[in-house]
């Protein structure tokens, strides 16, 4: 397996801290690799471990057995230290979006950039252009907590987004959009992927899983991810 460019997968196992070790693993032996310059869709149930392979992709949880590496890197092995630093070129689109209602969504978008110690000239070209794509620029000092639900979506994406991170990991991306919003999204994603970025999406959602710009299709089910060569199309 490639782990010189993106970010891989090695025999990765999980299972959750306390569980019994009779229990099925939530992931099991998984390989994978998510290159630069490509669009990733890991497809599956609901409760099928999307979520949680974002989050030992993100570093956010430490996987039970195998590594994951970026860049050639074995980042899984760090201790908090140093793998906290390393998120900083990560960009992660939580299914549950994690913005701060209380600040604005200016403000939101600018809390990423802060520990990257970017220019604020160029803090605010990018804020200007990620509020433009995300249709967002008439709100941009209103409090979060007035958004839709696909506004705060949106908003969540152009946070991922505004830093340029070199790996971009999106849960459920789509799941509050219509399809307007939905092709711009998806738009979004692959623009950013063909500048370099490695993007992974974990969704079900049957307009990504049809759409041509994908790259790469994987499924997931019983622990257990593997690829798929072949377009999924629409119902």
């Amino acid at each position: 397996m490639e782990l010189n460019a993106g970010l891989a997968c090695r025999r990765l196992d999980f299972r959750w801290p306390g569980k019994h070790t009779d229990e099925p693993l939530v992931l099991k032996s998984v390989e994978a690799v998510f290159s630069p310059g490509t669009v990733s869709l890991v497809s599956g149930d609901t409760g099928s471990g999307k979520s949680t392979l974002l989050h030992l992709l993100a570093g956010l949880l430490r996987p039970t057995a195998g590594e994951v590496w970026a860049d050639g890197l074995p980042v899984s092995r760090w201790p908090s230290r140093h793998r906290d630093p390393w998120r900083q070129q990560v960009g992660i689109v939580f299914q549950h979006l994690a913005l701060i209602p209380d600040l604005t969504v200016a403000e939101n978008l600018l809390l990423p950039m802060i520990p990257r110690q970017i220019a604020w000239s160029r803090m605010q070209e990018e804020i200007l252009r990620q509020l433009a794509d995300a249709d967002l620029s008439v709100l941009a000092d209103a409090p979060t907590s007035t958004l839709s639900g696909g506004q705060r979506q949106r908003l969540a994406i152009a946070r991922a987004l505004v830093a340029s991170p070199r790996f971009i990991l999106a849960d459920e991306p789509t799941a509050f959009q219509d399809d307007h919003h939905a092709a711009q999204i998806r738009a979004q994603l692959c623009r950013t992927a063909r500048e370099g970025t490695a993007v992974v999406i974990c969704s079900h959602d049957p307009r990504l899983r049809s759409s041509d710009e994908i790259d790469r299709r994987y499924h997931l089910a019983s622990g257990t991810l593997t690829e798929n060569a072949a377009k999924q199309e629409s119902p």
